[in-house]
């Protein structure tokens, strides 16, 4: 571990924290619901007072979504005048690292086809050049897009967010868009601030199954999980057969080409893991095959963390980790995660820290769906810490039934619909940092420009 990185030393252990920033904004007449979990979750209004929090709670730094939908108004066009008052408490009052989230889940609505538009790279382009631009100095951790696996899942593969698409070409048309849109915005990024810090934010996966006749499943979802950051790259040419797998589902030889020949380099590999979530067994029903979740704790964490290090040989940091549950096991698993890296880096794993997303609690997926439920997994309620099996769309009115217990903050709805935030007992387990950074100091990080 010797490579250096702005704000992230190959020889300690930084601690963040994240608030959910799920932002999809479906093209009008579509009959999909709108997705603002910073609206949602009164972020929107008690911004100031959660950004203090994860200062008290003494983070290094945060995690923090831009919301391209609301910034970027037509091309050429931008609104900063929200992003820019957050960003300067958030650095300036707080000398926290902020790492900027550029893009979770949702696109800009004038591009009608989404990430399957073929606009979408340019766009993204454009955004992430401007971004880098104006906050060159004050913001130089960005990630260009958060998990393209799971976008590509819920955009590509099962129709849930626009574009819509479904099947496995639906799936190869949006990985191979995002991956065309990452390379073109780190290109602009680094165009327009040659000290940026690329975080590249993947969900990480691990997949099991007792049935023999799932062998070939269970290959093609273990080959397709590395796939769009190795794609981002330039690792995936005509020797692969994953190349083949996308020629076969629709992939132009062109894009597939000029990812070869566009690869760009990323300097902070983010790992995206869950306890409860991540692992999972694959079952055959009737109808289908289908994915039930798997409580694989700290020994999950571990194998995600030594499998990426082995594969990419970059630094890495736990950019998403969490669990659901009472506030005890959110404690317990926040202990036994921060407790896992640290021995990891003493084994010689390149971890450089550890992100708990989120800070507060956050509205579920399903909310925009009318309670349908829009994962590609089913519970199982023997590893599940969540015990509600409750369908949402069946226990009750508000948001009160969506909310997802997973924060270091729980969410309560009053009556005048606004959400308070009480800590829980798994706020005295985040491990404080000693930022040796004042919030003078902050301000000399430099400004917009």
């Amino acid at each position: 571990m010797t490579t250096n990185i702005d704000g992230f030393p190959p020889d300690q252990l930084r601690w963040l924290l994240g608030i959910e920033d799920t932002c999809v904004y479906p093209v009008p007449g579509t009959g999909m619901g709108e997705l603002n979990e910073h609206e949602l979750t009164g972020h929107d209004r008690h911004w100031r007072a959660d950004l203090a929090a994860v200062a008290d709670l003494g983070a290094h730094g945060l995690r923090y979504g831009v919301q391209w939908p609301l910034v970027h108004l037509a091309p050429g066009r931008f609104d900063w005048s929200r992003l820019d008052e957050r960003i300067d408490v958030a650095v300036r009052e707080h000398g926290l690292t902020v790492i900027a989230d550029l893009v979770h889940y949702g696109t800009p609505t004038w591009l009608p086809g989404s990430f399957a538009d073929p606009g979408f790279p340019a766009a993204l382009a454009e955004f992430a050049g401007a971004f880098a631009e104006r906050y060159r100095g004050l913001v130089d951790h960005v990630t260009p897009l958060n998990e393209p696996l799971t976008t590509a899942s819920f955009c590509g593969l099962r129709g849930v967010w626009p574009p819509a698409l479904t099947g496995w070409s639906g799936w190869s048309t949006v990985t191979v868009a995002i991956a065309r849109g990452v390379q073109r915005a780190v290109t602009a990024i680094r165009r327009a601030n040659p000290a940026a810090v690329v975080v590249h934010v993947e969900a990480s996966t691990l997949y099991e199954t007792t049935d023999p006749e799932l062998a070939d499943e269970l290959t093609l979802l273990r080959s397709l999980a590395t796939l769009p950051t190795d794609l981002v790259l330039g690792r995936v040419g005509e020797d692969d057969v994953r190349w083949h797998w996308l020629r076969r589902h629709g992939t132009p030889p062109e894009h597939l080409a000029e990812l070869r020949t566009g690869a760009v380099e990323i300097d902070l590999m983010g790992v995206n893991y869950y306890p409860d979530l991540t692992p999972r067994v694959l079952e055959r029903t009737e109808s289908a095959v289908r994915q039930v979740t798997a409580n694989r704790w700290s020994e999950g964490l571990a194998t995600v963390l030594r499998d990426w290090q082995e594969r990419y040989r970059l630094p890495m940091l736990v950019t998403e980790t969490s669990i659901e549950g009472e506030a005890t096991v959110r404690r317990d698993w926040l202990a036994a995660a921060t407790d896992t890296v640290r021995v990891l880096q003493t084994e010689g794993v390149d971890v450089r820290g550890l992100t708990w997303w989120p800070l507060l609690d956050f509205v579920d997926w399903s909310y925009a769906s009318g309670g349908r439920n829009v994962e590609e997994f089913v519970l199982d309620p023997a590893t599940a810490t969540d015990a509600t099996a409750e369908t949402f769309a069946e226990t009750g009115r508000g948001l009160t039934p969506f909310l997802r217990r997973m924060g270091l903050f729980t969410l309560q709805e009053q009556a005048d619909g606004d959400l308070a935030r009480t800590a829980t007992v798994a706020t005295a387990a985040f491990p404080r940092a000693d930022h040796g950074l004042t919030a003078e100091a902050g301000a000399d990080r430099g400004g917009r420009r």
